[in-house]
């Protein structure tokens, strides 16, 4: 662990946009050491009133979609055309057999890497579902007191649990390619429900007009869909990151989401909900932490998960004795 400071040096730093202090802040809050946990709560807690202010962008798709250069195209987009000022928090995969991850969003992302406008901070998603860690949350808070005004959670993919990112932010954008068979079938109709838009990417050179036509089927299948509770009926665009477009329909698009659901209530409602479950997540997570931090758990895991491998004990039954251990 790098060197540690108070909570105030911290707190400055990053309301004052010193971006070491941030990204240290950031290290503080992934980090698993119980001392550093409770330093970066009393971080977190004394820049929250300083947050709220950024909309919260989420950002999934297919494999080969091309994320991260959409992401570098619309980030650059919203702070030359926009004057916004960004952050990128890029969640990489992490290997379940090693336990590594790549690491690599800041250099699939030169450009917007080195633009004084843009912060990107990539992490592992660890053990977390739906691609996010699960100090996420308390990165866009830290992120929004330094300053940044847009914020884009982009994960590893559409994969088990994207209600994760859908929680923590404002608009949840869906990238899909065309071209790639039957386009409505390449989808959980879950995921479909929860994008606020679709943007059909990579619709350039010999593909527009695929992507042209996958934006009308796309389209036609939202409007199938019963109307959200936002009072918001998804859109559907093509984009060009190589030809920088349809870059601006996507901003406009967030934009009128955010003016509609800003006036009907929706957007405070749905922020009031997300701090809700973010709390009950803090307090499942801390609850596992606690059961496998307790001594009796961890001196008699290991016989008993032997057990249940070679199927000596159900695996409900040696749920139950290690739960009533704690």
């Amino acid at each position: 662990m790098a060197k540690r400071f108070s909570a105030d040096t911290y707190v400055n730093g990053i309301l004052n946009g010193d971006r070491v202090l941030l990204s240290r802040a950031i290290t503080l809050v992934e980090s698993k050491l119980p001392q550093d946990h409770e330093l970066a709560q009393e971080v977190i807690a004394k820049v929250l009133p300083h947050s709220g202010n950024a909309v919260r962008i989420g950002i999934t798709g297919v494999p080969g979609v091309g994320k991260s250069t959409f992401i570098e195209a619309f980030g650059t987009y919203l702070i030359e055309h926009e004057n916004k000022k960004l952050a990128v928090l890029a969640i990489d995969p992490t290997s379940q057999r090693t336990g590594g991850s790549i690491l690599g969003d800041k250099t699939r992302m030169e450009l917007l890497s080195v633009n004084p406008q843009a912060f990107i901070r990539p992490s592992p998603a660890g053990k977390s579902l739906g691609g996010v860690t699960k100090s996420t949350r308390e990165t866009i808070i830290l992120c929004e007191a330094a300053g940044f005004d847009a914020i884009i959670v982009e994960t590893v993919g559409v994969g088990q649990s994207e209600t994760a990112v859908h929680a923590m932010v404002d608009f949840f954008l869906l990238l899909m390619l065309a071209g790639a068979g039957d386009e409505l079938q390449g989808i959980k109709r879950g995921i479909m429900e929860m994008a606020d838009a679709i943007a059909i990417t990579k619709a350039d050179g010999s593909n527009s007009d695929k992507a042209k036509l996958a934006r009308a089927e796309y389209q036609n299948a939202l409007h199938l869909y019963p109307m959200s509770a936002s009072g918001w009926l998804p859109k559907v665009s093509t984009c060009s990151a190589l030809q920088q477009s349809g870059l601006d329909t996507i901003w406009q698009t967030i934009t009128e989401y955010l003016k509609l659901t800003q006036a009907n209530g929706y957007f405070e409602k749905k922020r009031r909900d997300q701090n809700l479950q973010w709390m009950y997540e803090a307090i499942r997570q801390g609850l596992e932490d606690n059961f496998y931090a307790h001594q009796q758990v961890k001196e008699q895991l290991p016989t008993i998960t032997e057990q249940v491998k070679l199927g000596q004990k159900s695996a409900f039954a040696a749920a139950h004795e290690l739960l009533k251990l704690v």
